[in-house]
């Protein structure tokens, strides 16, 4: 599975958000240099975090953005499903009847599907204070 960078730069500016978490707003200027990303994409990107209700923003000079809830209540599975949408590797895995014709007896649909389980567990039990605490994140078992 491939991440865009639409998905790894809001992921990014929410673990910022995280790391300044009950210092005020955070403007975008602060997020796009401490991140390295470029500052345009990164305020499209806040529009939609922001829409989703996951980031507040406040104007003028004393604004910025916050943690919409405290990083412990922001899954990245959530971060990811508003970014990006689904983490199935494969169309057919997303429907319940794949329109394929290869979906009589194919063998790589489970497999697809058990990608897509396993990523989203992942990503689903991963908070944001999670990333910002890393030394508190499980050993992820191989």
């Amino acid at each position: 599975m491939k991440v865009s960078s639409r998905a790894e730069y809001g992921i990014r500016a929410l673990i910022d958000l995280a790391q300044h978490y009950g210092e005020g707003p955070v403007q975008s200027h602060e997020i796009a240099r401490r991140q390295g990303l470029p500052e345009p994409y990164l305020n499209q990107l806040m529009t939609t975090l922001r829409r989703a209700g996951l980031v507040q923003s406040k104007r003028g000079p004393s604004g910025g953005h916050v943690l919409a809830r405290s990083p412990e209540r922001i899954t990245v599975g959530e971060a990811f499903l508003v970014l990006e949408g689904s983490v199935a590797p494969w169309l057919c895995v997303e429907e319940t009847d794949a329109h394929c014709i290869y979906a009589p007896g194919c063998g790589l649909r489970p497999v697809w599907q058990a990608v897509k389980a396993a990523t989203e567990e992942v990503l689903n039990r991963t908070t944001l204070a999670d990333i910002v605490r890393p030394a508190l994140v499980p050993a992820v078992e191989a």
